[in-house]
């Protein structure tokens, strides 16, 4: 092996153990392959929560770029911008925990992701009627 495959090797390391270090195992090599329709419900829930993820994210820019200048706009649209990424970020850890456990025949592990949309989503309404409120 010369030396630039050794250098492309321990890059490829590095790489996978950065992958691992946010990403965590990947679920699907441990324990037994459950029933798909289990899986595949895992994976439709997981889609679910990225379309909602990106949906928040168009709407924080959407406020920030379509809606004409108003006090606050930045702010509302820097809130729906976070909540995104939030409810994106999340969503990949609640699948890989719920696949772990069916594989496991484990419960399924309790979520905070719900309670943080509702909460985000609560706090942006808030946002919106303050703005609404105080606007010149």
């Amino acid at each position: 092996m010369g030396f630039d495959e050794q250098t492309d090797d321990a890059m490829h390391d590095r790489q996978r153990r950065a992958w691992r270090t946010i990403f965590g195992e990947d679920p699907r090599n441990v324990g037994s392959e459950p029933d798909y329709r289990f899986s595949f419900a895992n994976e439709r829930t997981f889609l679910a929560w990225i379309r909602t993820a990106l949906a928040l994210i168009a709407g924080g820019l959407g406020v920030e770029t379509v809606l004409p200048e108003f006090g606050g706009r930045k702010e509302l649209g820097l809130l729906l911008l976070v909540l995104g990424m939030a409810v994106a970020s999340t969503s990949y850890r609640r699948w890989s925990r719920n696949e772990r456990a069916l594989r496991t025949g484990s419960p399924l592990p309790p979520s905070n992701l719900p309670s943080l949309l509702a909460i985000g989503v609560a706090a942006v309404g808030l946002a919106a009627a303050a703005i609404i409120l105080f606007a010149e």
